[in-house]
């Protein structure tokens, strides 16, 4: 009867055999870039672009407007909302940006001012997420040995920014001014494509309004039914309270 051998060891830097046939079965997790700068600007264009206009059409449809009336609020709606969304991200994004910047500097006035007292305070943030006073100690010391490295680790840890993954100010405007267009234009499409219709426009945006909703909702990690839902209440609500004022605006207005 054969003696059984143990199991050699894999060559040095070789995962175990295992491992390889763990990393078969489960894909490798990978994080999303949610830092960007590009995700929050173009979930809130396009949802405001969508729901501004959508509420317009039904304003001015409900006040009794003619569908050449109607189109072109719509068009009006969509270039001024879309740079004023871009401008406005634009500058945003820039201020968060400076303002970073400046505090960066504050942090690095304070370690050539002081830079004992800054790593003690460094190793005194370790120490207060689990780490032991000696190692805390130990990694602060080698930690700030690099002033520029020091910095970006105060800065991480007191204020919770990464000073080397700021989002690009650009790239909040354009993707603001782009899923903005996209979303003002589709409660537009009857009427450019030559079916005005007022029921058709508002049909349309409650479609755009759910599956984008639940477009996002997949991208965070929830139920795809009830992030459509929210954003269809929550568009309904608003284009049904403009369609309301206008009709009552409409009525009394000549």
């Amino acid at each position: 009867m054969p003696i059984p051998q143990p199991p050699t060891a894999p060559p040095f830097g070789q995962a175990p055999s295992n491992r390889r046939e763990t990393s078969g079965r489960h894909r490798a997790l990978r994080h999303r870039d949610v830092s960007g700068g590009w995700l929050r600007p173009a979930v809130f264009g396009a949802m405001d672009g969508l729901v501004t206009n959508a509420s317009l059409i039904a304003g001015v449809g409900g006040g009794g407007a003619a569908n050449h009336t109607i189109a072109l609020t719509g068009l009006a709606g969509l270039i001024a909302g879309a740079f004023s969304m871009a401008t406005g991200e634009y500058i945003s994004v820039s201020s968060q940006n400076e303002l970073t910047e400046a505090e960066v500097a504050v942090e690095q006035l304070q370690h050539e001012r002081n830079p004992r007292a800054e790593q003690r305070e460094l190793a005194e943030v370790f120490v207060k997420r689990g780490v032991d006073a000696h190692l805390a100690d130990v990694v602060a010391r080698q930690i700030s040995a690099d002033p520029e490295q020091a910095v970006a680790v105060h800065v991480r840890e007191e204020l919770g920014i990464d000073p080397d993954d700021l989002p690009s100010p650009w790239t909040a405007a354009g993707a603001s001014f782009a899923s903005f267009t996209v979303g003002a234009l589709i409660p537009l499409l009857p009427y450019f494509i030559g079916f005005p219709s007022f029921v058709l426009a508002l049909v349309l945006a409650g479609l755009a309004a759910f599956v984008g909703g639940g477009a996002v909702a997949r991208l965070t990690g929830r139920p795809a039914l009830n992030g459509g839902l929210r954003q269809f209440v929550l568009g309904a609500l608003a284009t049904g309270m403009t369609f309301l004022v206008g009709h009552l605006v409409g009525a009394n207005i000549s």
